[in-house]
């Protein structure tokens, strides 16, 4: 069982697998900093200079000066901001993770057309139809003598 768990994580498909998520995790990092960081603080001058993080509906009757003050008194809140900010950084990375899937898809395309238009390194021979060489002269199967 040892054997096999040291074939399963040596295999390349894993440690490409753990390093995406890896690169996941911190573009993710990347992503929430950019929305909350860089993108909000314009968004919220525009409409009014409002921080959507601390956007909330209180479900009690109480008031509270702020989201801070609200959870520290361990009432219901919905903190519909937060949400907000992670559905923008849910579209981005949804966004990004498109153009990254599509521009691979157009590489990969692109790459086996070329496989298919590149010179072939076999044929096939006309009398077993089995798959030989190109440069060969006789079939290494029937021992048929090929012309060129």
């Amino acid at each position: 069982m040892l054997k096999e768990f040291k074939k399963f994580i040596l295999r390349g498909n894993v440690i490409e697998m753990a390093v995406g998520i890896i690169i996941g995790f911190a573009f993710n990092k990347f992503i929430t900093s950019f929305v909350n960081d860089v993108l909000m603080p314009p968004i919220s001058l525009l409409i009014g200079k409002i921080n959507f993080s601390n956007l909330y509906i209180n479900l009690t009757n109480q008031n509270f000066d702020s989201l801070a003050a609200a959870e520290e008194s361990g009432v219901p809140i919905i903190k519909y901001g937060l949400f907000i900010n992670t559905l923008i950084d849910f579209l981005i990375v949804a966004f990004v993770l498109y153009v990254i899937i599509t521009y691979y898809n157009k590489i990969k395309d692109r790459k086996n057309k070329e496989e298919v238009q590149s010179t072939p390194d076999t044929k096939v021979c006309p009398f077993c139809l089995s798959t030989i060489n190109i440069k060969a002269s006789r079939c290494p199967e029937c021992t048929s003598e090929l012309t060129n």
